[in-house]
């Protein structure tokens, strides 16, 4: 009895600590949220002195992403916050909230898509484009994604972390 009271409090002991553990102590990167387009923007990843960049609502990324070409519906779309260059440069950035994960993750391909569709349009058109279109930043985060499109991809890297 006495060994079986000694390795229950010992399991309780365990438990115990681990749900004193600081909140936000997993591996798990944080979500992505509004601030960092403020802060690529602040970072000086885009060529700011050359080109504007515009904001971009919701409905508009919607369309411009082609999301509902891949079965999501504007619904599925919780939150957007874009930039993009108002057309003398592919230079953009979004955050995209999504209602889960998995509507995250089916929105990815959307955007690779459109990368490269911007590639595809831009070979001829802009190829002082092409690079930054190439090395253009499509990360998921949970149900959030971002989009950078950029000149300096490190400087916007080291500012949403």
């Amino acid at each position: 009895m006495k060994k079986f009271l000694t390795i229950t409090l010992a399991l309780a002991l365990t438990l115990g600590l681990t749900a004193c553990s600081k909140p936000g102590s997993n591996d798990a990167p944080p979500l992505y949220f509004s601030g960092h387009i403020t802060k690529i923007d602040d970072s000086g990843a885009f060529d700011a002195d050359l080109y504007d960049l515009e904001e971009l609502d919701g409905d508009t990324a919607f369309l411009l992403y082609k999301l509902g070409d891949y079965g999501l519906a504007r619904e599925d779309l919780k939150e957007c916050t874009a930039l993009r260059s108002a057309g003398a440069s592919c230079e953009e950035a979004a955050v995209l909230v999504f209602t889960s994960g998995d509507k995250a993750q089916t929105a990815v391909d959307a955007l690779k898509a459109y990368v490269q569709s911007q590639i595809d349009a831009n070979t001829d058109y802009r190829p002082a484009e092409i690079p930054k279109l190439e090395n253009a930043l499509i990360d998921k985060r949970g149900e959030t994604l971002l989009l950078v499109v950029a000149n300096d991809i490190e400087a916007a890297k080291d500012a949403v972390e």
